[in-house]
């Protein structure tokens, strides 16, 4: 049966790119993925990315003020995303570095790092980040960026069996090329509006992930580590004008700049925290 499917898949993705809408061509690429990278294989890709960080030195903070404030953001968030990948159990990571970051990798593992943590003016500019690192792995963009980087014949051989170690091969390869970091503008336009959706249904400022963009860019001459998101998730003014377009004409109005009265306090426990282990959900 699977076969049967792989071969439709790979039939329609040849359609893709020929002059079709947006929308449409977002659907194919995704059915694709969907096809030929099963959620149990994404969730053996994001394990191993785990571990490969891990084993690569990865430092997570273990500060309870720290990870319950990220948590408790990220979690309505989750909640929002589950809707879209009821398949996928969700994580959430706090990264113990000075870098402004955040990621997300296959099978719904979410890092942020305490530098941006550091970085935002309020829970919505964080809530921003993280619901727009979700919508990556709500629209599966890995699967994708595999599909699109390695050929539609190379991953088929996941779907089709025909090389076991395939996947771990891929996943190596990913890590590798930083795959996880760097998207295609088009997939950073489709996480944003994701992430305005999540945030603004979530209860949060559907707004927060541009002000986080302008406060990065106001901060940026003190302390040039805070471009670091903008370097992987690069802000242009297309971009940021598609997002207000989608916020306005889906009237995602309204929602909480603060939801909680931790990020203060988070802030304050970040000065010197080097602890070593990690928080999951």
């Amino acid at each position: 049966m699977r076969k049967t499917l792989v071969a439709v898949f790979l039939a329609l993705a040849a359609t893709v790119g020929a002059g079709c809408a947006t929308a449409s061509v977002r659907g194919a690429e995704k059915a694709v993925a969907t096809a030929l990278i099963s959620t149990e294989e994404e969730n053996q890709l994001g394990a191993q990315m785990h571990q490969e960080l891990q084993k690569q030195g990865i430092r997570y903070s273990t500060d309870p003020v720290v990870t319950k404030y990220v948590e408790d953001i990220a979690r309505p968030i989750i909640e929002q995303a589950r809707r879209d990948r009821p398949d996928v159990k969700w994580h959430i990571f706090v990264v113990d570095t000075p870098e402004v970051n955040a990621f997300a990798t296959a099978g719904g593992y979410l890092y942020v790092q305490t530098g941006l943590i550091r970085a935002v003016r309020n829970d919505a500019e964080l809530a921003g980040v993280l619901a727009h690192e979700a919508g990556h792995v709500t629209a599966r963009h890995v699967a994708r960026a595999l599909v699109q980087q390695y050929g539609l014949q190379a991953v088929a051989g996941l779907a089709l069996g025909e090389n076991p170690s395939q996947l771990q091969q891929l996943g190596a390869a990913v890590l590798a090329n930083g795959a996880m970091l760097h998207h295609s503008r088009a997939q950073e336009s489709e996480a944003d509006e994701y992430g305005a959706r999540y945030a603004r249904a979530a209860g949060f400022d559907p707004n927060g992930l541009i002000s986080f963009f302008n406060t990065l860019r106001q901060q940026s001459g003190d302390t040039p580590a805070l471009l670091t998101w903008l370097s992987s998730h690069p802000a242009t003014g297309d971009r940021i004008a598609h997002l207000q377009q989608y916020i306005a004409e889906h009237n995602l109005r309204g929602g909480a700049i603060n939801r909680t009265n931790e990020l203060t306090a988070a802030q304050q426990r970040l000065g010197g925290t080097t602890a070593t282990g990690g928080s999951g959900k």
